[in-house]
């Protein structure tokens, strides 16, 4: 599959990060998956995953894929509290959509771009980081807005979502 440098359609959608499943991740050879934090696996105002993630994270680790957290957040105390309690690495302040914390991460957990993946609930930092990294991008829908902001983005997103595959 070709992947697209520099485009902000995702190349895969679910309406919840608990729907992708391990069988769709290793159909596409995905050994490595980067999960964005806020708003793809908790709400920005949850501070412990629901239940419904914390199962689906014990699932996809229980397969076999290694996950590491890739968060913007600048905070700090959050970022490592939900790292530490998944048993994960992470990289806060990523900055994307530049692509250079998703590669770090490769690099330090030595995968490449053909067995990586990155979801995240964001078209124009998400998907385009993932894209610019090359490596599969994978756009949820938000757990829950909480503010009028976020929904307006949402509604210029809708449009790149509705182009990629399901």
């Amino acid at each position: 599959m070709i992947k697209p440098r520099f485009s902000l359609i995702p190349q895969y959608t679910f309406r919840n990060v608990t729907d992708i499943t391990t069988g769709f991740l290793k159909h596409l050879g995905i050994n490595f998956l980067m999960l964005d934090l806020d708003n793809t696996i908790a709400a920005y105002d949850e501070f412990i995953l629901s239940e419904d993630v914390s199962l689906w994270i014990d699932g996809v680790m229980n397969s076999g894929i290694e996950l590491f957290l890739i968060s913007n957040s600048t905070r700090t105390h959050r970022v490592e509290a939900f790292a530490e309690s998944i048993g994960v690495d992470y990289i806060m302040r990523s900055y994307k959509p530049s692509p250079d914390s998703l590669k770090r991460a490769m690099e330090m957990k030595g995968y490449g771009s053909g067995d990586s993946a990155l979801a995240g609930d964001q078209v124009f930092t998400d998907a385009l980081a993932a894209n610019r990294a090359g490596v599969v991008s994978i756009i949820v829908r938000p757990r829950r807005f909480t503010n009028p902001f976020l929904a307006l983005r949402y509604c210029f997103e809708v449009p790149f979502r509705a182009m990629c595959k399901k």
